[in-house]
């Protein structure tokens, strides 16, 4: 689904589409896991446990950490309205009683930590680290979740001498950018210089 449409020098065009087929970022190379159970929804990653073993979400918790060397954990938390969308954050609309509540846990190990920050000891700085990198891994996963994925197709417009048809030539396509900010989520970046001051100047 086209979502913007910029009108370039050198009759081109940007177009950015919602990307339909992306990769779910669970499927990446992350530092966190997450562990959910859902009904009707398969969120997060692939994990063995059965919430019928564990009567309240605190029980499962006790069970990550006794099976885990865990260095941070949060909950993660789904609204399911019009679409689904999760945070580790309870404040609204993951408040709501009706369409949100609590899917699961997010967690970081000490080993990760010491592995990714090549450290003998987790320190209070690598904590911190850890832990912004941690949301960040849930922010992804959210634009996933709510189709904040984009792609985008350079065209160049041709209109024919003859009969006055316009005929699109694409210059170059990109797909797999995460987040609605179109000057942050790396479009621009895989912009030639000259394209990508002229494409910044129209978002």
């Amino acid at each position: 689904m086209l979502v913007k449409k910029i009108e370039l020098s050198q009759h081109r065009e940007l177009r950015i589409f919602q990307d339909d087929d992306s990769t779910s970022p669970r499927e990446w190379d992350n530092m966190s896991k997450m562990f959910c159970f859902h009904k009707r929804y398969s969120l997060g990653d692939e994990h063995e446990y059965n919430m019928n073993d564990h009567s309240t979400w605190a029980e499962f918790k006790k069970q990550i950490e006794k099976d885990n060397d865990v260095a941070i954990i949060l909950p993660l938390f789904l609204y399911d309205h019009s679409g689904i969308s999760i945070s580790t954050s309870y404040e609204y609309p993951y408040t709501d009683r009706w369409d949100a509540g609590q899917v699961g846990w997010v967690f970081i190990t000490k080993e990760t930590i010491r592995k990714e920050y090549n450290v003998k000891h987790v320190t209070k700085s690598s904590l911190q680290k850890a832990l912004t990198y941690l949301l960040g891994e849930v922010e992804v996963y959210n634009q996933y979740l709510t189709g904040e994925v984009y792609s985008f197709d350079l065209v160049e417009l041709e209109v024919c001498d003859h009969c006055g048809a316009t005929h699109e030539n694409s210059l170059d396509s990109c797909s797999g950018f995460f987040g609605s900010d179109f000057k942050k989520n790396g479009i621009l970046d895989n912009l030639h210089a000259g394209l990508r001051a002229e494409v910044e100047a129209k978002l």
